[in-house]
């Protein structure tokens, strides 16, 4: 079927746990990345902002890193979740360089409220400096940059289309 990624989306919230559960789903990865280099595919894992809750002085997300095999397990940034749970993804790009191959590049309101998807907007308009964030990703490792967007004030999901995929192609990255 031509699949190069087998991307883990989510943990449901019966799925997390305490931090030795955030360790069996990174032995977890690992096996099904074993599995998925035999095929040819690379195995990746989704963020949200749940893994940067801190639970005893740890994050989950770092959790999942440092337990994952650099080699087999990748990562998909959800540019947004980051900023949405407070961090910088500057940073974490920068803590875990070609540790990243793929993106979900979607913007994020400028106007406070719940991260419930109705704070995404075409990029650009919002609060995230992609120009920078995206610049840095690449010198990072990271490879796919997919637009993501759940709410559309601008208009009809078409027209959001267009004015991200001309705010992709302004950037110079």
């Amino acid at each position: 079927a031509g699949i190069k990624y087998m991307v883990c989306a989510y943990l449901s919230a019966v799925e997390r746990g305490g931090l030795d559960h955030y360790k069996y789903i990174a032995d977890q990865l690992n096996k099904a990345a074993e599995r998925c280099k035999k095929a040819g595919i690379q195995m990746c894992y989704h963020n949200h902002d749940f893994e940067f809750e801190k639970q005893d002085g740890q994050f989950p997300y770092d959790v999942l890193l440092d337990n994952t095999d650099k080699d087999l397990v990748k990562m998909e940034m959800d540019i947004y979740w980051v900023v949405a749970a407070g961090h910088d993804p500057i940073e974490w790009l920068k803590k875990y360089p070609n540790r990243f191959k793929l993106s979900h590049v979607k913007d994020r309101s400028k106007t406070p409220g719940a991260d419930n998807g109705k704070n995404s907007v075409d990029l650009g308009t919002g609060s995230i400096d992609f120009s920078k964030v995206l610049k840095v990703a690449g010198k990072m490792g990271m490879e796919h940059f997919i637009v993501e967007q759940e709410f559309y004030p601008n208009g009809t999901p078409l027209e959001a289309v267009k004015a991200c995929a001309a705010y992709m192609k302004s950037l110079r990255m």
